[in-house]
C-alpha cells in the first residue's frame, strides 16, 4: 500500500480507479465520504504519521495499482535513472498537463510510490500510467522514434516532431547511460541565449517542461 496526503489530492482519488483502504483526518467532515473508513486524529498524531514537514489535513492509505505492461503510445516520456522524487513528481505533472498518458521508467528510477513523488504530482499520478521496465530491451523493440537531449543536438526550435516519439530524459548528474545513447535516432538541445557560462545545465524537470512546451506548440 502507499500514502496520499492532503484533502485536495485525496478527493481526486474518489473519482479514480485507486482503492482507498482508510483515511486518517483532523477534519473528517471536509472529505464528505461515508463509505470509506475515516479515523479522526489530532494534529499531533497527524505529524507522527505524515512524511511532510508541514502536514496537511488528512492521510489516505491506498492499495497499489497493478502495473501495466509497457506498450507504445504515440508520445511518451522515457526516464533513464531519474533519482530525485521531486523531479519525477514534476515530470508526471507535466505529462498530465500535456496529455501524455504514459511514462516509461528504467528499473533504477526513483519509486513512483515514494511519498515525495506522489506529493509533487499534485494528483496527476492518477491520470498518468507509469511503467518500470528494462529500458534497453524496450528501446530496442519500440516502434517510436527514440529522441534524447544533447548539447550538440538539433535546436528544439527547428526540430520537427515525429508522429510517434519517445522523449528520453537522463539522470540528473550523469545524463543518459551509454547503452541508452546508442539507441537514440535523434538528438535535440535547448539553445542557451544567456552569455553566462556558469550555468552548465538545466534541471531535468525544467528541461522537460521547455521541450514539451515547444513540441506541442507547433
Amino acid at each position: 500500500m502507499f500514502l496520499v496526503e492532503g484533502n485536495k489530492i485525496i478527493c481526486e482519488l474518489f473519482n479514480s480507479d485507486i482503492k482507498i483502504k482508510e483515511i486518517y483526518s483532523t477534519d473528517p467532515q471536509k472529505l464528505g465520504r461515508t463509505d470509506i473508513p475515516v479515523t479522526h486524529i489530532s494534529e499531533n498524531e497527524l505529524k507522527k504519521i505524515s512524511f511532510l514537514k508541514n502536514p496537511k489535513d488528512s492521510v489516505a492509505v491506498c492499495y497499489l495499482v497493478p502495473e501495466e505492461k509497457a506498450g507504445d503510445k504515440d508520445i511518451q516520456l522515457v526516464l533513464d535513472g531519474i533519482q530525485d522524487p521531486g523531479n519525477l513528481g514534476t515530470i508526471i505533472r507535466l505529462a498530465d498537463w500535456f496529455g501524455i498518458e504514459q511514462i516509461i521508467c528504467s528499473e533504477d528510477t526513483v519509486d513512483f510510490y515514494n511519498p515525495k513523488v506522489i506529493q509533487a504530482t499534485m494528483g496527476s499520478f492518477i491520470r498518468v500510467n507509469t511503467v518500470y521496465t528494462n529500458l534497453i530491451e524496450y528501446l530496442s523493440e519500440t516502434k517510436n522514434i527514440n529522441i534524447g537531449t544533447d548539447m550538440e543536438g538539433e535546436s528544439i526550435y527547428t526540430f520537427q516532431r515525429p508522429e510517434k516519439i519517445n522523449l528520453i530524459l537522463g539522470n540528473e548528474g550523469n545524463g543518459m547511460r551509454p547503452e541508452t545513447e546508442k539507441l537514440l535516432q535523434k538528438s535535440i538541445s535547448i539553445p542557451r541565449f544567456g552569455k553566462s557560462r556558469s550555468t552548465e545545465s538545466l534541471n531535468v524537470s525544467m528541461a522537460a517542461g521547455i521541450i514539451l512546451g515547444q513540441l506541442f506548440g507547433k
